[in-house]
C-alpha cells in the first residue's frame, strides 16, 4: 500500500512503552502489586495502585493554606520528580492554593499557574519566596487596628464585633496599599494569612465555630448553626492569630532555600484569567503541567470563596469559573484548554491531568480527557488510578470518614510530540 493511501493512525492507538508505564507496571513502594489495565473507550494502558503516601499532612509546611477540593503535595511531587528537571517550567493552568507551583519550586524548578479566581496569585505568590518572620511580626506590631465604619450584621454572625473591627481595618489597610502601589511582600504575605484564618472551626481562626476554611457557609446557615450549638462569636485576637499561623507556616523553610527560592520567584509565571487563553506564558515554555480543573459542577468554587473574596475586594459573583452541568459541556471547554496546553508545552513534554472520581464513580472523566487532548494533538500515555483507603470526610465527593472505602485520584498522563 503507497504511503499517501496508507490508513490514518487513530488518536487511540496505544503508545510506545515509556519508562513511566515500566516504573507503574511493577511499583511495589507500599506494599501492594499495581492491576495493568486498558480504558474501556480507548487504547490506552491504566494502572492502579497507591503511588504515593495517604499520610496527612506529609507535605512542606508552606503548603498548609487551605482551598476547596487541592489535592495533596505528593501527587504533583510525584510527576515533578519523574517528568522534569531543575530548571524547567512547571504549570497549572487551575492553581488553586497553588500547590503545583509551589512544590515545584520546592524542588527546583521554575514555577507558572494560573486561575481565574485572582484569589489565587495572592495565595500562591508570597510563598513562593516567603519573608522572614522578624519582619512579618514587625509589622504587625506597626499596624493599627481601628475601624469606625458600620458592622455588616451578615459579617456579625461570624465575628465578634471587636473582631470584625479588625478584621475590616486591616480589610481597608489592604486595599489602601494595593490601590497606591504600596502593597510589598510583607503585606502580600500578611494578606494571604489573614485570609487564610478568616473563618474556621477552632480558636486559631477569626471566627466562631463554622465549616471549615475552604468552605465559607451563608450568613443564613451560619445563624442557623450559632442556634443549635447555642454559640456567640468569641472576641478573637486577629494579630495573634496572624503571627502564629505564620509562624506555622514557616516551620520547615530553610535559611539555604531562600536563595534559591527568590531567584526563582523571579522567574514565576502567575497569570489570572481563563486557562484557554494564557497570554503570559509563551509558546514551548513549559515541560510539564500537574493540574485538576473544576469536575463538572460538583465543587461551588464561587460560594465557598465569597467571604474570602469580599476581604481582597474581588466580586465573586464575576470571576468566570467552569461550572458544567454536563460531560459534553465539561469536554468541549477542556478541549479549548488542551489546544492552549499544547501551545506552551514544548515538545518532549508532559501533561498530567487529574480528574478525580465524581458521582459516585459512575461518571469518569478520563474517557472525557482523552479524545479532547488527543484532538489538541496530545498523545495520550496512560491512565493512572491512585486508590488508597480515605483518612479524613470530603463530603463534595460523597464520603462518608465514618464508613469504609478508598479515595481515587484518576490521572491521564499526556505527552507532547
Amino acid at each position: 500500500m503507497s504511503e499517501e493511501h496508507a490508513p490514518a493512525a487513530s488518536p487511540f492507538a496505544a503508545p510506545a512503552p515509556s519508562l513511566l508505564a515500566a516504573e507503574l507496571r511493577s511499583f511495589r513502594t507500599f506494599g501492594a502489586t499495581t492491576l495493568c489495565g486498558t480504558m474501556a473507550t480507548a487504547a490506552v494502558p491504566t494502572f492502579t495502585n497507591e503511588f504515593w503516601t495517604s499520610a496527612q499532612r506529609e507535605g512542606h509546611s508552606l503548603h498548609e493554606i487551605s482551598y476547596r477540593a487541592c489535592f495533596k503535595p505528593s501527587l504533583p511531587a510525584f510527576f515533578v520528580e519523574r517528568l522534569s528537571a531543575p530548571g524547567d517550567h512547571v504549570l497549572d493552568p487551575f492553581m488553586g492554593r497553588g500547590t503545583t507551583p509551589l512544590e515545584a519550586a520546592l524542588r527546583g524548578r521554575v514555577p507558572c499557574g494560573n486561575d481565574v479566581n485572582p484569589l489565587s496569585a495572592m495565595l500562591v505568590r508570597p510563598r513562593l519566596c516567603p519573608p522572614d518572620l522578624r519582619l512579618i511580626k514587625t509589622r504587625l506590631a506597626e499596624l493599627e487596628l481601628v475601624w469606625n465604619g458600620p458592622l455588616d450584621d451578615d459579617l456579625l454572625v461570624f465575628f465578634h464585633p471587636e473582631t470584625l473591627r479588625a478584621v475590616c481595618a486591616l480589610r481597608e489597610y489592604f486595599l489602601e496599599r494595593a490601590a497606591n502601589g504600596e502593597l510589598d511582600a510583607v503585606d502580600e504575605w500578611l494578606r494571604m494569612v489573614a485570609v487564610n484564618r478568616l473563618t474556621g472551626h477552632s480558636p486559631g481562626f477569626f471566627s466562631v465555630y463554622t465549616l471549615p476554611p475552604n468552605q465559607a457557609t451563608s450568613a443564613v446557615a451560619q445563624r442557623r448553626i450559632n442556634a443549635k450549638r447555642n454559640q456567640t462569636p468569641p472576641a478573637r485576637d486577629v494579630k495573634a492569630i496572624v503571627a502564629k499561623k505564620s509562624k506555622a507556616l514557616l516551620q520547615d523553610v530553610a535559611p539555604l532555600w531562600r536563595a534559591e527560592a527568590e531567584a526563582l520567584a523571579r522567574r514565576a509565571v502567575l497569570t489570572t484569567g481563563p486557562a484557554s487563553a494564557m497570554a503570559g506564558l509563551a509558546d514551548a515554555s513549559v515541560q510539564l503541567v500537574v493540574t485538576s480543573p473544576p469536575f463538572l459542577d460538583v465543587v461551588q468554587y464561587a460560594g465557598d470563596n465569597w467571604l474570602r473574596c469580599w476581604f481582597c475586594g474581588i466580586d465573586a459573583s464575576s470571576v468566570p469559573i467552569t461550572m458544567a452541568r454536563t460531560v459534553e459541556t465539561w469536554q468541549r471547554a477542556m478541549g479549548e484548554v488542551f489546544v492552549e496546553l499544547h501551545r506552551v508545552v514544548r515538545p518532549g513534554g508532559w501533561v498530567a491531568f487529574e480528574v478525580g472520581e465524581v458521582r459516585g464513580g459512575s461518571v469518569k472523566l478520563e474517557e472525557a480527557v482523552v479524545p479532547a487532548a488527543a484532538a489538541a494533538g496530545f498523545v495520550p500515555e496512560l491512565v493512572m488510578v491512585n486508590a488508597q483507603e480515605f483518612t479524613k470526610t470530603a463530603n463534595c465527593w460523597g464520603i462518608d470518614n465514618n464508613k469504609s472505602g478508598t479515595n481515587t485520584n484518576r490521572i491521564v498522563v499526556l505527552r507532547r510530540e
